[in-house]
Protein backbone atom coordinates (compact mmCIF):
# COMPACT_ATOMS: atom_id res chain seq x y z
CA UNK A 1 0.00 0.00 0.00
CA UNK A 2 1.16 3.40 -0.53
CA UNK A 3 0.11 6.51 0.36
CA UNK A 4 0.88 10.48 -1.93
CA UNK A 5 0.94 13.24 -0.52
CA UNK A 6 -0.53 15.41 -3.28
CA UNK A 7 0.99 19.03 -3.97
CA UNK A 8 -2.06 20.93 -4.21
CA UNK A 9 -1.42 23.10 -7.65
CA UNK A 10 -2.69 26.80 -7.84
CA UNK A 11 -5.72 26.17 -9.45
CA UNK A 12 -6.88 24.30 -6.06
CA UNK A 13 -6.17 27.08 -3.97
CA UNK A 14 -9.50 28.58 -4.37
CA UNK A 15 -11.27 25.87 -3.11
CA UNK A 16 -8.46 25.47 -0.46
CA UNK A 17 -8.79 28.67 0.89
CA UNK A 18 -13.07 28.13 0.89
CA UNK A 19 -12.37 24.82 2.79
CA UNK A 20 -10.18 26.78 5.48
CA UNK A 21 -12.86 29.92 5.96
CA UNK A 22 -15.73 27.21 6.30
CA UNK A 23 -13.84 25.08 8.77
CA UNK A 24 -12.80 27.80 10.56
CA UNK A 25 -16.79 29.63 10.44
CA UNK A 26 -18.36 26.02 11.48
CA UNK A 27 -15.49 25.79 14.42
CA UNK A 28 -16.74 29.09 15.77
CA UNK A 29 -20.44 28.37 15.31
CA UNK A 30 -20.51 25.17 16.81
CA UNK A 31 -17.51 26.45 19.65
CA UNK A 32 -15.65 23.04 18.80
CA UNK A 33 -11.88 23.75 20.15
CA UNK A 34 -9.87 21.92 17.89
CA UNK A 35 -11.03 19.72 15.01
CA UNK A 36 -8.56 17.40 12.57
CA UNK A 37 -9.39 17.37 8.69
CA UNK A 38 -8.17 14.55 6.20
CA UNK A 39 -9.43 14.94 2.55
CA UNK A 40 -7.72 12.09 -0.07
CA UNK A 41 -9.29 12.05 -3.55
CA UNK A 42 -8.47 9.43 -5.81
CA UNK A 43 -6.28 7.81 -3.54
CA UNK A 44 -4.24 10.91 -3.10
CA UNK A 45 -4.32 12.82 0.45
CA UNK A 46 -4.94 16.39 -0.44
CA UNK A 47 -5.39 17.98 2.92
CA UNK A 48 -4.22 16.77 6.77
CA UNK A 49 -4.89 19.61 8.48
CA UNK A 50 -5.44 20.43 12.30
CA UNK A 51 -7.31 23.48 13.40
CA UNK A 52 -7.82 24.91 16.97
CA UNK A 53 -6.84 23.51 20.40
CA UNK A 54 -6.32 19.44 21.22
CA UNK A 55 -6.17 20.77 25.07
CA UNK A 56 -7.69 23.95 26.19
CA UNK A 57 -5.46 24.32 28.98
CA UNK A 58 -2.42 23.91 27.55
CA UNK A 59 -3.26 25.50 24.85
CA UNK A 60 -1.72 22.86 22.52
CA UNK A 61 -2.70 23.20 19.08
CA UNK A 62 -4.33 20.59 17.18
CA UNK A 63 -1.97 18.71 14.33
CA UNK A 64 -2.42 15.93 11.90
CA UNK A 65 -0.79 13.79 14.43
CA UNK A 66 -3.25 14.71 17.28
CA UNK A 67 -5.30 11.75 18.64
CA UNK A 68 -9.22 11.68 18.95
CA UNK A 69 -11.13 9.42 20.71
CA UNK A 70 -13.56 7.43 17.70
CA UNK A 71 -16.50 6.70 19.03
CA UNK A 72 -18.68 4.47 17.17
CA UNK A 73 -16.81 4.49 14.01
CA UNK A 74 -15.30 2.19 15.77
CA UNK A 75 -17.78 -0.21 15.20
CA UNK A 76 -16.89 -0.75 11.38
CA UNK A 77 -13.55 -1.80 13.08
CA UNK A 78 -15.21 -3.98 15.08
CA UNK A 79 -17.12 -5.56 11.50
CA UNK A 80 -14.17 -5.98 10.34
CA UNK A 81 -13.51 -8.48 12.62
CA UNK A 82 -16.42 -10.19 12.24
CA UNK A 83 -15.57 -10.29 8.75
CA UNK A 84 -12.47 -11.79 9.09
CA UNK A 85 -12.96 -14.57 11.44
CA UNK A 86 -16.50 -15.26 8.93
CA UNK A 87 -13.71 -15.83 6.21
CA UNK A 88 -11.95 -18.30 8.13
CA UNK A 89 -14.83 -20.29 8.98
CA UNK A 90 -14.75 -19.70 12.59
CA UNK A 91 -18.08 -18.26 12.46
CA UNK A 92 -20.86 -17.80 9.79
CA UNK A 93 -23.08 -14.21 9.67
CA UNK A 94 -26.05 -16.60 10.16
CA UNK A 95 -25.06 -17.99 13.30
CA UNK A 96 -27.67 -17.82 16.05
CA UNK A 97 -25.88 -16.20 19.12
CA UNK A 98 -26.89 -19.41 21.34
CA UNK A 99 -24.57 -20.98 19.26
CA UNK A 100 -21.48 -18.85 21.46
CA UNK A 101 -23.33 -17.98 24.28
CA UNK A 102 -25.07 -21.46 25.70
CA UNK A 103 -26.43 -19.87 28.50
CA UNK A 104 -28.20 -16.48 26.81
CA UNK A 105 -32.08 -16.11 27.08
CA UNK A 106 -34.40 -18.59 24.21
CA UNK A 107 -34.56 -15.43 22.68
CA UNK A 108 -31.29 -15.28 21.57
CA UNK A 109 -31.82 -18.58 19.42
CA UNK A 110 -33.10 -16.39 17.02
CA UNK A 111 -31.10 -13.71 16.79
CA UNK A 112 -28.25 -13.90 14.19
CA UNK A 113 -24.68 -12.39 13.95
CA UNK A 114 -25.84 -10.24 10.98
CA UNK A 115 -28.46 -9.00 13.02
CA UNK A 116 -26.18 -7.55 15.50
CA UNK A 117 -24.06 -6.39 13.08
CA UNK A 118 -26.49 -4.42 11.02
CA UNK A 119 -28.43 -3.18 14.27
CA UNK A 120 -31.32 -5.18 13.67
CA UNK A 121 -31.79 -8.05 16.54
CA UNK A 122 -33.97 -6.43 18.56
CA UNK A 123 -31.58 -5.26 20.96
CA UNK A 124 -31.55 -1.62 22.97
CA UNK A 125 -29.48 0.58 24.57
CA UNK A 126 -27.43 1.02 28.14
CA UNK A 127 -30.17 0.39 30.41
CA UNK A 128 -30.91 3.41 32.88
CA UNK A 129 -28.94 2.93 35.98
CA UNK A 130 -26.09 1.88 33.99
CA UNK A 131 -22.76 2.65 36.34
CA UNK A 132 -20.13 3.95 33.55
CA UNK A 133 -17.93 4.69 36.34
CA UNK A 134 -17.74 0.92 37.54
CA UNK A 135 -15.38 -1.63 35.99
CA UNK A 136 -17.01 -4.45 34.53
CA UNK A 137 -15.93 -7.97 33.59
CA UNK A 138 -17.07 -9.49 30.07
CA UNK A 139 -18.96 -11.73 32.38
CA UNK A 140 -20.68 -8.96 33.74
CA UNK A 141 -21.56 -6.73 30.98
CA UNK A 142 -22.62 -10.34 29.19
CA UNK A 143 -25.08 -10.76 32.05
CA UNK A 144 -26.64 -7.38 31.62
CA UNK A 145 -27.33 -7.68 28.71
CA UNK A 146 -29.09 -10.70 28.61
CA UNK A 147 -31.43 -8.92 31.38
CA UNK A 148 -32.84 -7.12 28.78
CA UNK A 149 -36.09 -8.19 26.79
CA UNK A 150 -35.04 -7.65 23.07
CA UNK A 151 -37.03 -4.77 21.72
CA UNK A 152 -38.67 -6.54 18.45
CA UNK A 153 -38.56 -10.12 17.14
CA UNK A 154 -34.90 -10.05 14.99
CA UNK A 155 -35.05 -8.56 11.42
CA UNK A 156 -38.60 -7.25 11.78
CA UNK A 157 -37.09 -3.29 12.35
CA UNK A 158 -33.68 -1.27 12.68
CA UNK A 159 -32.88 0.39 16.21
CA UNK A 160 -29.17 1.57 17.09
CA UNK A 161 -27.54 -0.71 19.62
CA UNK A 162 -24.48 -0.27 21.23
CA UNK A 163 -25.14 -3.22 23.02
CA UNK A 164 -25.12 -5.17 20.05
CA UNK A 165 -22.16 -4.34 19.31
CA UNK A 166 -20.87 -4.74 22.87
CA UNK A 167 -21.98 -7.88 23.11
CA UNK A 168 -20.02 -8.67 19.25
CA UNK A 169 -17.05 -7.55 21.05
CA UNK A 170 -17.23 -10.28 23.59
CA UNK A 171 -18.14 -12.94 20.41
CA UNK A 172 -14.89 -11.99 18.90
CA UNK A 173 -13.46 -12.94 22.27
CA UNK A 174 -14.78 -16.46 22.34
CA UNK A 175 -14.36 -17.05 19.09
CA UNK A 176 -10.64 -16.35 18.40
CA UNK A 177 -9.59 -16.47 21.70
CA UNK A 178 -7.98 -12.90 21.41
CA UNK A 179 -9.79 -9.73 23.31
CA UNK A 180 -11.84 -7.89 20.33
CA UNK A 181 -8.54 -5.29 20.45
CA UNK A 182 -6.03 -7.45 20.62
CA UNK A 183 -7.22 -8.91 17.70
CA UNK A 184 -7.36 -5.93 15.55
CA UNK A 185 -4.06 -4.51 16.70
CA UNK A 186 -2.43 -7.91 15.53
CA UNK A 187 -5.14 -8.01 12.08
CA UNK A 188 -5.39 -4.41 11.22
CA UNK A 189 -3.66 -2.38 12.92
CA UNK A 190 -0.29 -3.35 12.59
CA UNK A 191 -0.21 -4.72 8.81
CA UNK A 192 -1.27 -1.31 8.04
CA UNK A 193 0.75 0.57 10.05
CA UNK A 194 -2.03 2.50 12.05
CA UNK A 195 0.29 3.52 14.86
CA UNK A 196 -1.47 5.41 16.61
CA UNK A 197 -4.87 3.75 16.77
CA UNK A 198 -5.77 1.55 19.80
CA UNK A 199 -8.48 0.70 22.60
CA UNK A 200 -8.60 3.62 24.77
CA UNK A 201 -6.28 3.91 28.06
CA UNK A 202 -5.60 6.43 30.45
CA UNK A 203 -2.49 4.89 32.35
CA UNK A 204 -0.52 5.14 29.36
CA UNK A 205 1.43 7.31 27.62
CA UNK A 206 -0.44 8.55 24.45
CA UNK A 207 1.64 10.80 22.58
CA UNK A 208 -0.33 13.84 20.94
CA UNK A 209 -3.60 12.90 22.91
CA UNK A 210 -6.15 15.11 22.85
CA UNK A 211 -8.71 16.33 25.18
CA UNK A 212 -12.22 15.84 25.25
CA UNK A 213 -15.21 18.55 26.20
CA UNK A 214 -18.76 19.44 26.33
CA UNK A 215 -20.41 22.69 26.37
CA UNK A 216 -22.99 23.22 29.64
CA UNK A 217 -24.69 26.12 29.68
CA UNK A 218 -22.58 27.68 26.98
CA UNK A 219 -19.49 27.24 28.96
CA UNK A 220 -16.87 25.00 28.08
CA UNK A 221 -16.02 21.62 30.39
CA UNK A 222 -13.61 18.55 30.65
CA UNK A 223 -15.76 15.16 29.40
CA UNK A 224 -17.31 13.05 32.39
CA UNK A 225 -14.88 10.01 33.32
CA UNK A 226 -16.02 6.30 32.70
CA UNK A 227 -14.04 3.36 34.54
CA UNK A 228 -11.52 2.08 32.07
CA UNK A 229 -12.92 -0.98 31.25
CA UNK A 230 -16.26 0.43 29.70
CA UNK A 231 -13.41 2.26 27.54
CA UNK A 232 -12.57 -0.83 26.10
CA UNK A 233 -15.55 -2.15 24.48
CA UNK A 234 -16.68 -2.98 20.84
CA UNK A 235 -19.34 0.07 20.26
CA UNK A 236 -16.30 2.57 20.21
CA UNK A 237 -13.46 2.77 22.28
CA UNK A 238 -10.21 3.52 19.67
CA UNK A 239 -7.84 5.91 19.78
CA UNK A 240 -6.67 7.29 16.22
CA UNK A 241 -5.01 9.78 14.06
CA UNK A 242 -6.25 11.24 10.76
CA UNK A 243 -3.10 10.22 9.67
CA UNK A 244 -4.54 6.59 10.43
CA UNK A 245 -7.41 7.07 9.01
CA UNK A 246 -5.62 7.67 5.77
CA UNK A 247 -4.45 4.33 6.07
CA UNK A 248 -7.37 2.70 6.63
CA UNK A 249 -9.01 4.34 3.57
CA UNK A 250 -6.64 3.29 1.66
CA UNK A 251 -7.05 -0.31 2.73
CA UNK A 252 -11.08 -0.05 1.86
CA UNK A 253 -10.22 1.35 -1.39
CA UNK A 254 -7.34 -1.09 -2.27
CA UNK A 255 -9.35 -3.92 -1.30
CA UNK A 256 -7.05 -5.15 1.69
CA UNK A 257 -7.50 -7.66 4.50
CA UNK A 258 -11.16 -8.83 3.61
CA UNK A 259 -12.46 -10.58 0.18
CA UNK A 260 -14.18 -7.45 -1.86
CA UNK A 261 -17.46 -9.63 -1.52
CA UNK A 262 -17.28 -9.17 2.53
CA UNK A 263 -16.80 -5.84 1.93
CA UNK A 264 -19.93 -5.80 -0.92
CA UNK A 265 -21.80 -7.58 2.45
CA UNK A 266 -20.43 -4.05 4.61
CA UNK A 267 -21.41 -1.64 2.36
CA UNK A 268 -25.24 -2.88 0.88
CA UNK A 269 -28.08 -2.01 3.42
CA UNK A 270 -29.52 -5.20 4.99
CA UNK A 271 -32.65 -6.64 4.23
CA UNK A 272 -35.26 -6.55 6.90
CA UNK A 273 -37.52 -9.97 7.32
CA UNK A 274 -40.25 -8.66 4.88
CA UNK A 275 -37.53 -8.18 2.51
CA UNK A 276 -36.99 -4.06 2.34
CA UNK A 277 -33.53 -2.96 3.02
CA UNK A 278 -33.67 -1.35 6.48
CA UNK A 279 -34.61 2.44 6.84
CA UNK A 280 -31.22 3.89 7.83
CA UNK A 281 -29.90 2.29 5.03
CA UNK A 282 -27.43 0.41 7.70
CA UNK A 283 -25.03 -1.99 7.00
CA UNK A 284 -22.03 -3.57 8.76
CA UNK A 285 -20.54 -0.72 10.40
CA UNK A 286 -21.19 1.89 8.40
CA UNK A 287 -24.11 3.49 6.81
CA UNK A 288 -24.95 3.16 3.05
CA UNK A 289 -26.70 5.96 1.13
CA UNK A 290 -27.47 5.52 -2.33
CA UNK A 291 -27.30 8.94 -3.43
CA UNK A 292 -27.43 7.91 -7.53
CA UNK A 293 -23.87 8.26 -8.92
CA UNK A 294 -22.45 9.79 -5.95
CA UNK A 295 -22.46 6.67 -3.23
CA UNK A 296 -21.62 7.52 0.24
CA UNK A 297 -20.66 5.46 3.48
CA UNK A 298 -20.32 6.88 6.09
CA UNK A 299 -20.36 7.24 10.20
CA UNK A 300 -20.34 9.30 13.15
CA UNK A 301 -19.01 8.35 16.64
CA UNK A 302 -19.45 10.40 20.07
CA UNK A 303 -18.34 9.26 23.26
CA UNK A 304 -16.16 11.34 26.57
CA UNK A 305 -16.12 14.63 24.49
CA UNK A 306 -15.47 14.05 21.07
CA UNK A 307 -17.77 13.52 17.73
CA UNK A 308 -15.89 12.29 14.43
CA UNK A 309 -16.93 11.18 11.43
CA UNK A 310 -15.77 9.79 7.86
CA UNK A 311 -17.91 9.88 4.90
CA UNK A 312 -16.27 7.90 1.70
CA UNK A 313 -18.12 8.72 -1.95
CA UNK A 314 -17.29 5.62 -3.57
CA UNK A 315 -18.21 6.83 -7.02
CA UNK A 316 -16.20 10.57 -7.03
CA UNK A 317 -13.15 8.90 -5.19
CA UNK A 318 -13.54 11.80 -1.99
CA UNK A 319 -12.77 10.38 1.45
CA UNK A 320 -13.33 13.20 4.06
CA UNK A 321 -13.07 12.85 7.69
CA UNK A 322 -13.40 15.23 10.48
CA UNK A 323 -12.20 14.86 13.90
CA UNK A 324 -14.01 17.14 17.00
CA UNK A 325 -12.63 17.22 20.65
CA UNK A 326 -16.45 18.70 21.39
CA UNK A 327 -19.64 16.68 22.15
CA UNK A 328 -22.29 17.18 19.83
CA UNK A 329 -20.17 18.92 17.50
CA UNK A 330 -22.20 16.96 14.68
CA UNK A 331 -19.12 16.80 12.59
CA UNK A 332 -20.96 14.45 9.71
CA UNK A 333 -22.76 18.14 9.10
CA UNK A 334 -19.50 19.89 7.82
CA UNK A 335 -17.86 16.89 5.91
CA UNK A 336 -20.56 17.12 3.81
CA UNK A 337 -19.61 21.12 3.71
CA UNK A 338 -16.79 19.98 2.53
CA UNK A 339 -17.64 17.36 0.10
CA UNK A 340 -20.15 20.39 -1.76
CA UNK A 341 -16.96 22.96 -2.04
CA UNK A 342 -14.91 20.17 -3.37
CA UNK A 343 -17.14 18.53 -6.23
CA UNK A 344 -20.21 20.56 -6.23
CA UNK A 345 -23.09 17.79 -6.80
CA UNK A 346 -22.13 16.70 -3.37
CA UNK A 347 -23.63 19.50 -1.80
CA UNK A 348 -26.95 19.20 -0.70
CA UNK A 349 -29.69 20.50 1.82
CA UNK A 350 -29.27 19.23 5.55
CA UNK A 351 -30.18 15.64 5.58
Amino acid sequence: MTLCILVLPAVAQKSTDSIDDYIKGEMQRRKIPGLSLLIVKDGNIERTKGYGFSNVELQTRVTPETVFQSGSVGKQFAAMAVMMLAEEGKLTLDDPLTKFFPEAPASWKEVKVKHLLSHTGGFTDYPNGFDFRRDYTEDELLKIVERIPLAFPPGAKWSYSNLGYLTLGILIHKVSGQFYGNLLQDRVFKPLRMTTTRIITESDIVPNRAAGYRLVKGELKNQEWVSPTVNTTADGSLYFSVLDLAKWDAALRDGQLIKQRSYQQMWTPFLLNNGRPNPEGYGFGWFVHDRGSHRRIEHEGAWQGFSVNISRYLDDGLTIVVLTNLEGSHPDDITHGVAGILVPALASPAE
